[in-house]
């Protein structure tokens, strides 16, 4: 019996990630008191083959129950019964602005700010978020983003393993990503947007990318780039990072930002990373 347990932040995708696991054909369970677990997983083990996977939600919601979690884990274990724990994580910044365009309040800051909530949050999860087999930070992830890691996980048959690798632009005039790892400048090239017949494309587009990459200052900086990446990664795995943000930047974030995000995506999937892609304020601006 395939045995999944979904846990994490309030806010990270939890129940996103159910309904993708129901659509995969797991029977899944919402906010399941965690002294139940035993009980539950032996029902399902009596079933004769008919319920072969499972996923249960186990999260901050159960108040105190909550506490007996690692007990019960303990108690599966010990019972012979093998289960996978499934952690989702986002960045403070993220989780707030998911609440407030909901509208729903934090568990654990009924009457306080959500950040409070958050960091209490964070606190208390930390002890079962070292037993998880597989984290997802979806802080950079959109819905369809999500679902591809879950049947990369799940369906395929693999752990998470390496890094997941934001690459993202950015215009400085907009601000500095607040989650970034690292911050690339590009704004050392030749602007697109003050050649009148390039000016209103982006770098998605040929023309942008020729023209960008047409300056030897440009493949000289992207190899370089992709060196120092490719060296860093192992590094950032070693010390357990799940997810890494990398962003590059110009003035608007519409060409040279666009053009080198693109190229870094491009070289770093070829090389077998799992890589997402995104490009921030690539339509901030009308510029046609």
């Amino acid at each position: 019996m395939k045995f999944i347990i979904v846990t994490g932040l309030s806010g990270a995708g939890r129940s996103q990630s159910v309904k993708f696991l129901e659509d995969l054909g797991y029977f899944c369970v919402d906010n399941l008191p965690p002294a139940l677990l035993l009980k539950f997983a032996e029902m399902c083990a009596q079933s004769k083959g008919t319920i072969g996977k499972v996923a249960v939600v186990i999260d901050i919601r159960g108040g105190k129950f909550f506490d007996q979690l690692i007990t019960s884990l303990d108690e599966l274990e010990t019972a012979g019964f093998k289960y996978d724990i499934l952690f989702l994580e986002a960045s403070d910044e993220t989780l707030i602005k998911r609440f407030k365009a909901s509208r729903r309040k934090h568990p654990l800051a009924a009457e306080g700010r959500i950040i409070k909530g958050i960091k209490a949050e964070r606190k208390r999860l930390q002890e079962i978020k070292s037993r998880a087999n597989n984290i997802i930070d979806t802080t950079n992830m959109s819905t369809t983003e999500l679902k591809e890691e879950m049947v990369h996980l799940f369906v395929e048959g693999g752990k998470s393993e390496g890094l997941i690798i934001n690459v993202l632009s950015f215009g400085f005039k907009y601000g500095i990503p607040l989650d970034a790892d690292m911050v690339f400048d590009v704004r050392f090239l030749p602007n697109p947007y003050y050649v009148e017949s390039l000016k209103k494309y982006s770098g998605a587009d040929e023309g942008v990318r020729n023209y960008v990459m047409q300056w030897p200052a440009a493949p000289e900086f992207m190899n370089k780039l992709i060196d120092m990446v490719e060296f860093l990664i192992p590094h950032f795995i070693k010390e357990g990072k799940s997810q890494l943000v990398i962003a590059i930047g110009c003035t608007g974030g519409r060409h040279r930002s666009v053009t080198m995000v693109n190229l870094l995506s491009q070289k770093l999937k070829e090389t077998g990373h799992r890589v997402l892609t995104e490009h921030r304020d690539i339509e901030e601006e009308n510029y046609r």
